[in-house]
């Protein structure tokens, strides 16, 4: 299932900077970044979950912000994209 997440994390302290850095790179394990803050990720539900409580142990929700929307598996209909970068499908082979 296609899963979209977002995070804001207040940056205004050095702990903030460290915590929005950490949030990346849980989110890079698991999706592909389409804009600074938010990831498409191709999950199932036990992924979800590993994600979701690996996020949570990292922000800290008094300041920062956590969204996660499950677009499910028929997602294609649910998405638009329009600009300058280039759409993928989740489930493609991905070349580092």
């Amino acid at each position: 299932m296609l899963v979209l997440i977002t995070y804001d994390v207040n940056t205004e302290t050095a702990a903030g900077k460290k915590r929005l850095r950490k949030a990346a790179k849980i989110c890079v394990d698991y999706g592909q970044r389409v804009q600074n803050s938010v990831f498409e990720c191709s999950l199932d539900p036990v992924q979800l979950c590993v994600v979701r409580d690996k996020l949570l142990k990292v922000i800290n929700t008094s300041t920062d912000s956590l969204r996660i929307y499950n677009l499910g598996s028929s997602y294609k209909s649910k998405i638009e994209h329009y600009g300058a970068k280039e759409t993928y499908l989740p489930e493609d082979d991905m070349i580092f």
